[in-house]
């Protein structure tokens, strides 16, 4: 006998929990779904000794991180569902200097005979390293040590304790507004990270953060009446966040699918863009990704000094010596702001895994590239550049690792464009644009190696004539070369027409690591950048 959905997903529901209630009996299993972790002192005892043990065995410096990290996916597809995962990793990992060099390992099995083994590992593995060590290894001073430091995203939904079953129907019901407006296929899914995480460390500090990430996404596919074409509406309005399950609630894809399938039908019969050049208006739903590839990315300091290529190759911005204070990346109103502690943002947190509270900094000032992101040993790098801007020699926050298995390394934060002062919105750059093209959301894009020379697609592309939209355009994409770009930008939207877009992986290092990162910004545009048709042909 067949199996209603229903049944199907209680069944799926009621092993899951199974198995997590029989994986917390094992020696280093995650606690059950449900149960709170932060503020664990089992755990803070078991990191301190992690780092007494790495002491001992003659560590100058050690951390220690334990983490706890459950993740749910959940796709569907018109009517029915195509994938639930639910999956936990629980572990912990020991960092040390030993005469300058990093020595590095990890353990699921949490048990206090294991700690002090692994710590005594890691010191061997560091005092191995220094046969190879170029030079040793310098760490910047951190603040005042947090003995009892804890942190929470400020959720309001605990996505873990909302049934399979009320997520799988949310998700339905969204299909069939799709395809109630006509839609001819319809994806739809939602993504949720909960990571419980103790940090401590021989400089004093000890920390408990619980990290929460939400993510629901819709595609929608139409098709012409012939099959000759199909043209998709991704869901881009609405952006990854260092929330809970409230923000799929507020996020309410059912309400926006039939104007997303509308917009799908309307780019079937949109114009074909004609190649040349133009002034862009670029909405914060595109202009996100913008930012992560020409800015984000190439002001990670170990890309400058060429000992980070993968993922993103190195950058531009080289050597550090030579574009620090001198280098122009745009317009005097063009100021690029980093941060780590944006209420929602996905790379919010109280501490990084260095155990260093973020500040926000500036990368770009007044026009002018001021700063790279830095982590506790790439700030003793640029020693010499604050000093001469007499400011402390202190990382900015930047260390992060994937799980309790990976050690940490430098991954960007928050990087933002800061709204104008004037208070203009999107309308008010439409308006004031004579011939041009208006971009909502992101697409497909390509850039080199040193971040360089890209480009971008989108969503959705409306032509703009005379201060009015006048129709929608297709099979848009711009080329860019990062410096003229961002100096070509002649007009910003103010603080009203600010918003957040984001993504959960940006992947880095090899191996590869994923961190996810957040870049606000408001609409703004830019004078006659050199547009292409990405047409496709019989």
């Amino acid at each position: 006998m067949t199996a209603s959905r229903r049944e199907f997903l209680q069944r799926t529901a009621a092993a899951a929990a199974a198995v997590g209630l029989a994986s917390a009996t094992r020696v280093g299993a995650a606690p059950p779904p449900g149960l709170p972790f932060q503020g664990d002192d089992s755990h803070k005892t078991l990191a301190l000794k992690a780092i007494d043990a790495a002491k001992s065995a003659g560590a100058d410096y050690a951390d220690a991180r334990i983490s706890s990290a459950r993740s749910q996916s959940i796709g569907t597809r018109e009517r029915r569902v195509t994938n639930i995962g639910d999956t936990e990793t629980f572990g912990f990992g020991v960092r040390v200097l030993v005469g300058g060099a990093w020595g590095f390992a990890a353990s699921s099995n949490l048990t206090a005979d294991e700690v002090v083994r692994v710590a005594r590992q890691a010191v061997a593995q560091a005092k191995a390293n220094r046969a190879a060590m170029v030079r040793p290894v310098e760490l910047a001073p951190i603040g005042p040590p947090v003995p009892n430091g804890v942190w929470r995203s400020p959720i309001r939904i605990d996505p873990f304790t909302v049934a399979i079953e009320d997520k799988v129907a949310y998700l339905l019901e969204a299909n069939a507004a799709a395809m109630g407006a006509g839609a001819r296929f319809v994806n739809s899914n939602m993504f949720f990270l909960k990571d419980e995480k103790t940090f401590a460390s021989t400089v004093g500090t000890v920390t408990q953060q619980t990290i929460f990430r939400a993510q629901p996404g819709m595609t929608i596919t139409m098709v012409s009446p012939d099959n000759r074409d199909f043209q998709t509406r991704q869901s881009t309005d609405i952006q990854p966040k260092g929330l809970g399950f409230e923000h799929v609630l507020d996020s309410d894809l059912k309400a926006h699918a039939p104007r997303w399938a509308e917009e799908a039908r309307q780019k079937l019969t949109a114009k074909p863009v004609e190649v040349g050049r133009y002034d862009l208006i670029l909405h914060p739903t595109h202009l996100w990704l913008t930012i992560h590839e020409s800015i984000a990315h190439p002001t990670e300091l170990d890309r400058a000094y060429g000992f980070e290529a993968n993922y993103a190759g190195t950058s531009f911005l080289a050597p550090p010596e030579e574009r620090l204070g001198k280098f122009r990346y745009g317009p005097d109103f063009m100021n690029i702001l980093a941060d780590r502690r944006a209420p929602g943002s996905l790379s919010a947190c109280g501490w990084d895994d260095e155990g260093v509270a973020p500040e926000d900094f500036h990368i770009v000032k007044d026009g002018i590239f001021v700063d790279y992101q830095t982590t506790r040993e790439q700030a003793m790098w640029l020693e010499w550049w604050y000093r001469q801007r007499k400011m402390p020699t202190r990382s900015h926050g930047c260390s992060y690792a994937q799980t309790w298995a990976d050690v940490q390394f430098q991954r960007m934060p928050n990087v933002n464009l800061v709204a104008g002062e004037q208070d203009l919105v999107w309308d008010d750059l439409i308006a004031a644009t004579e011939d041009g093209i208006a971009i909502v959301g992101d697409g497909s894009f390509s850039i080199d190696q040193q971040r360089y020379n890209a480009q971008f697609g989108g969503q959705l592309f409306y032509e703009v004539k005379k201060g009015k939209i006048t129709g929608m355009l297709k099979d848009v994409a711009y080329q860019m070369r990062t410096p003229e770009f961002w100096n070509a930008m002649d007009m910003i939207g103010g603080q009203r027409s600010y918003e957040m877009g984001g993504a959960f992986g940006d992947a880095k290092g090899q191996p590869a690591q994923s961190n996810a990162v957040t870049h606000g910004c408001p609409p703004t545009r830019h004078k006659q950048v050199n547009v292409i048709n990405t047409g496709r042909t019989a």
